[in-house]
């Protein structure tokens, strides 16, 4: 316990996958890590489950106003915020002719509105030497038919993870972005999948399998840290080789 002794991390969408997954990587390192999610159950199991340093806030990333109470529970509570990992977020699957304003509305407002206004809400509690990660995907990379509006609005918050780099880089904050590949989360079960779907996601990897939610926590908490201090406005792909290499 000593990568983030005496640091606050904040981690949106925290309940469950890769983001409660960073939330028990970060408190096993040392941070008090407060996690948000939308629903109370939900948040209190995952908090009851973390430990004694989790704070659990109920907010979605998509209301401006619950962003604002988040932030002032950490104030209160904390004082400030040296880790943001932007991780909540939705998706909606379907063919382009078949997306709807609603579903646009939806998955903008969560992964990329979202997305924004979490770091911009955080920012005049993080101190120099603050460091921000957004989950991102690998669907920025390659075109697949189905995730058109998703794959749209992560590239849209990895871009952020550029511009917020040089925007926030005077005030000694970093920023970058992770991008997961196939990881078995309840976004995407592997057990829940049917068997041609899953063998034919792993036959895409040239790992063969399914990436582990704490796979992808060990990465934001290496960006996250000192040991990533001159890494800035990048995007680390965590895929198994899924977008650059070619299965044997």
């Amino acid at each position: 316990m000593t990568r983030f002794n005496d640091k606050i991390a904040l981690v949106t969408g925290g309940t469950s996958g890769m983001g409660m997954a960073t939330a028990r990587q970060l408190l096993g390192d040392g941070a008090r890590v407060v996690i948000t999610g939308r629903d109370q159950g939900r948040l209190d199991a995952a908090v009851a489950d973390l430990g004694g340093r989790a704070l659990g806030v109920v907010a979605d990333v998509a209301d401006l106003s619950a962003l604002d109470a988040l932030i002032d529970a950490i104030r209160e509570r904390y004082g400030r915020i040296d880790i943001v990992f932007a991780n909540a977020g939705v998706g909606v699957f379907k063919p382009s002719a078949e997306i709807t304003e609603d579903d646009f509305d939806q998955v903008v407002a969560v992964n990329f509105k979202g997305v924004f206004f979490t770091i911009q809400k955080a920012l005049p509690l993080m101190p120099a030497g603050g460091a921000v990660v957004i989950n991102a995907s690998w669907t920025l990379h390659r075109g697949v038919d189905v995730l058109s509006l998703y794959s749209a609005t992560k590239a849209a918050a990895h871009n952020l993870s550029r511009t917020l780099a040089a925007d926030l880089a005077p005030r000694g904050i970093r920023v970058n972005s992770v991008s997961p590949g196939y990881i078995d989360t309840p976004m995407y079960p592997e057990a829940e999948l049917p068997e041609p779907v899953a063998a034919a996601s792993r036959g895409r990897v040239p790992a063969h399998r399914f990436g582990r939610a704490a796979e992808v926590a060990e990465v934001v908490a290496f960006l996250a840290s000192d040991a990533a201090g001159y890494v800035n406005g990048q995007d680390l792909i965590v895929d198994g080789g899924l977008v650059s290499s070619i299965p044997a």
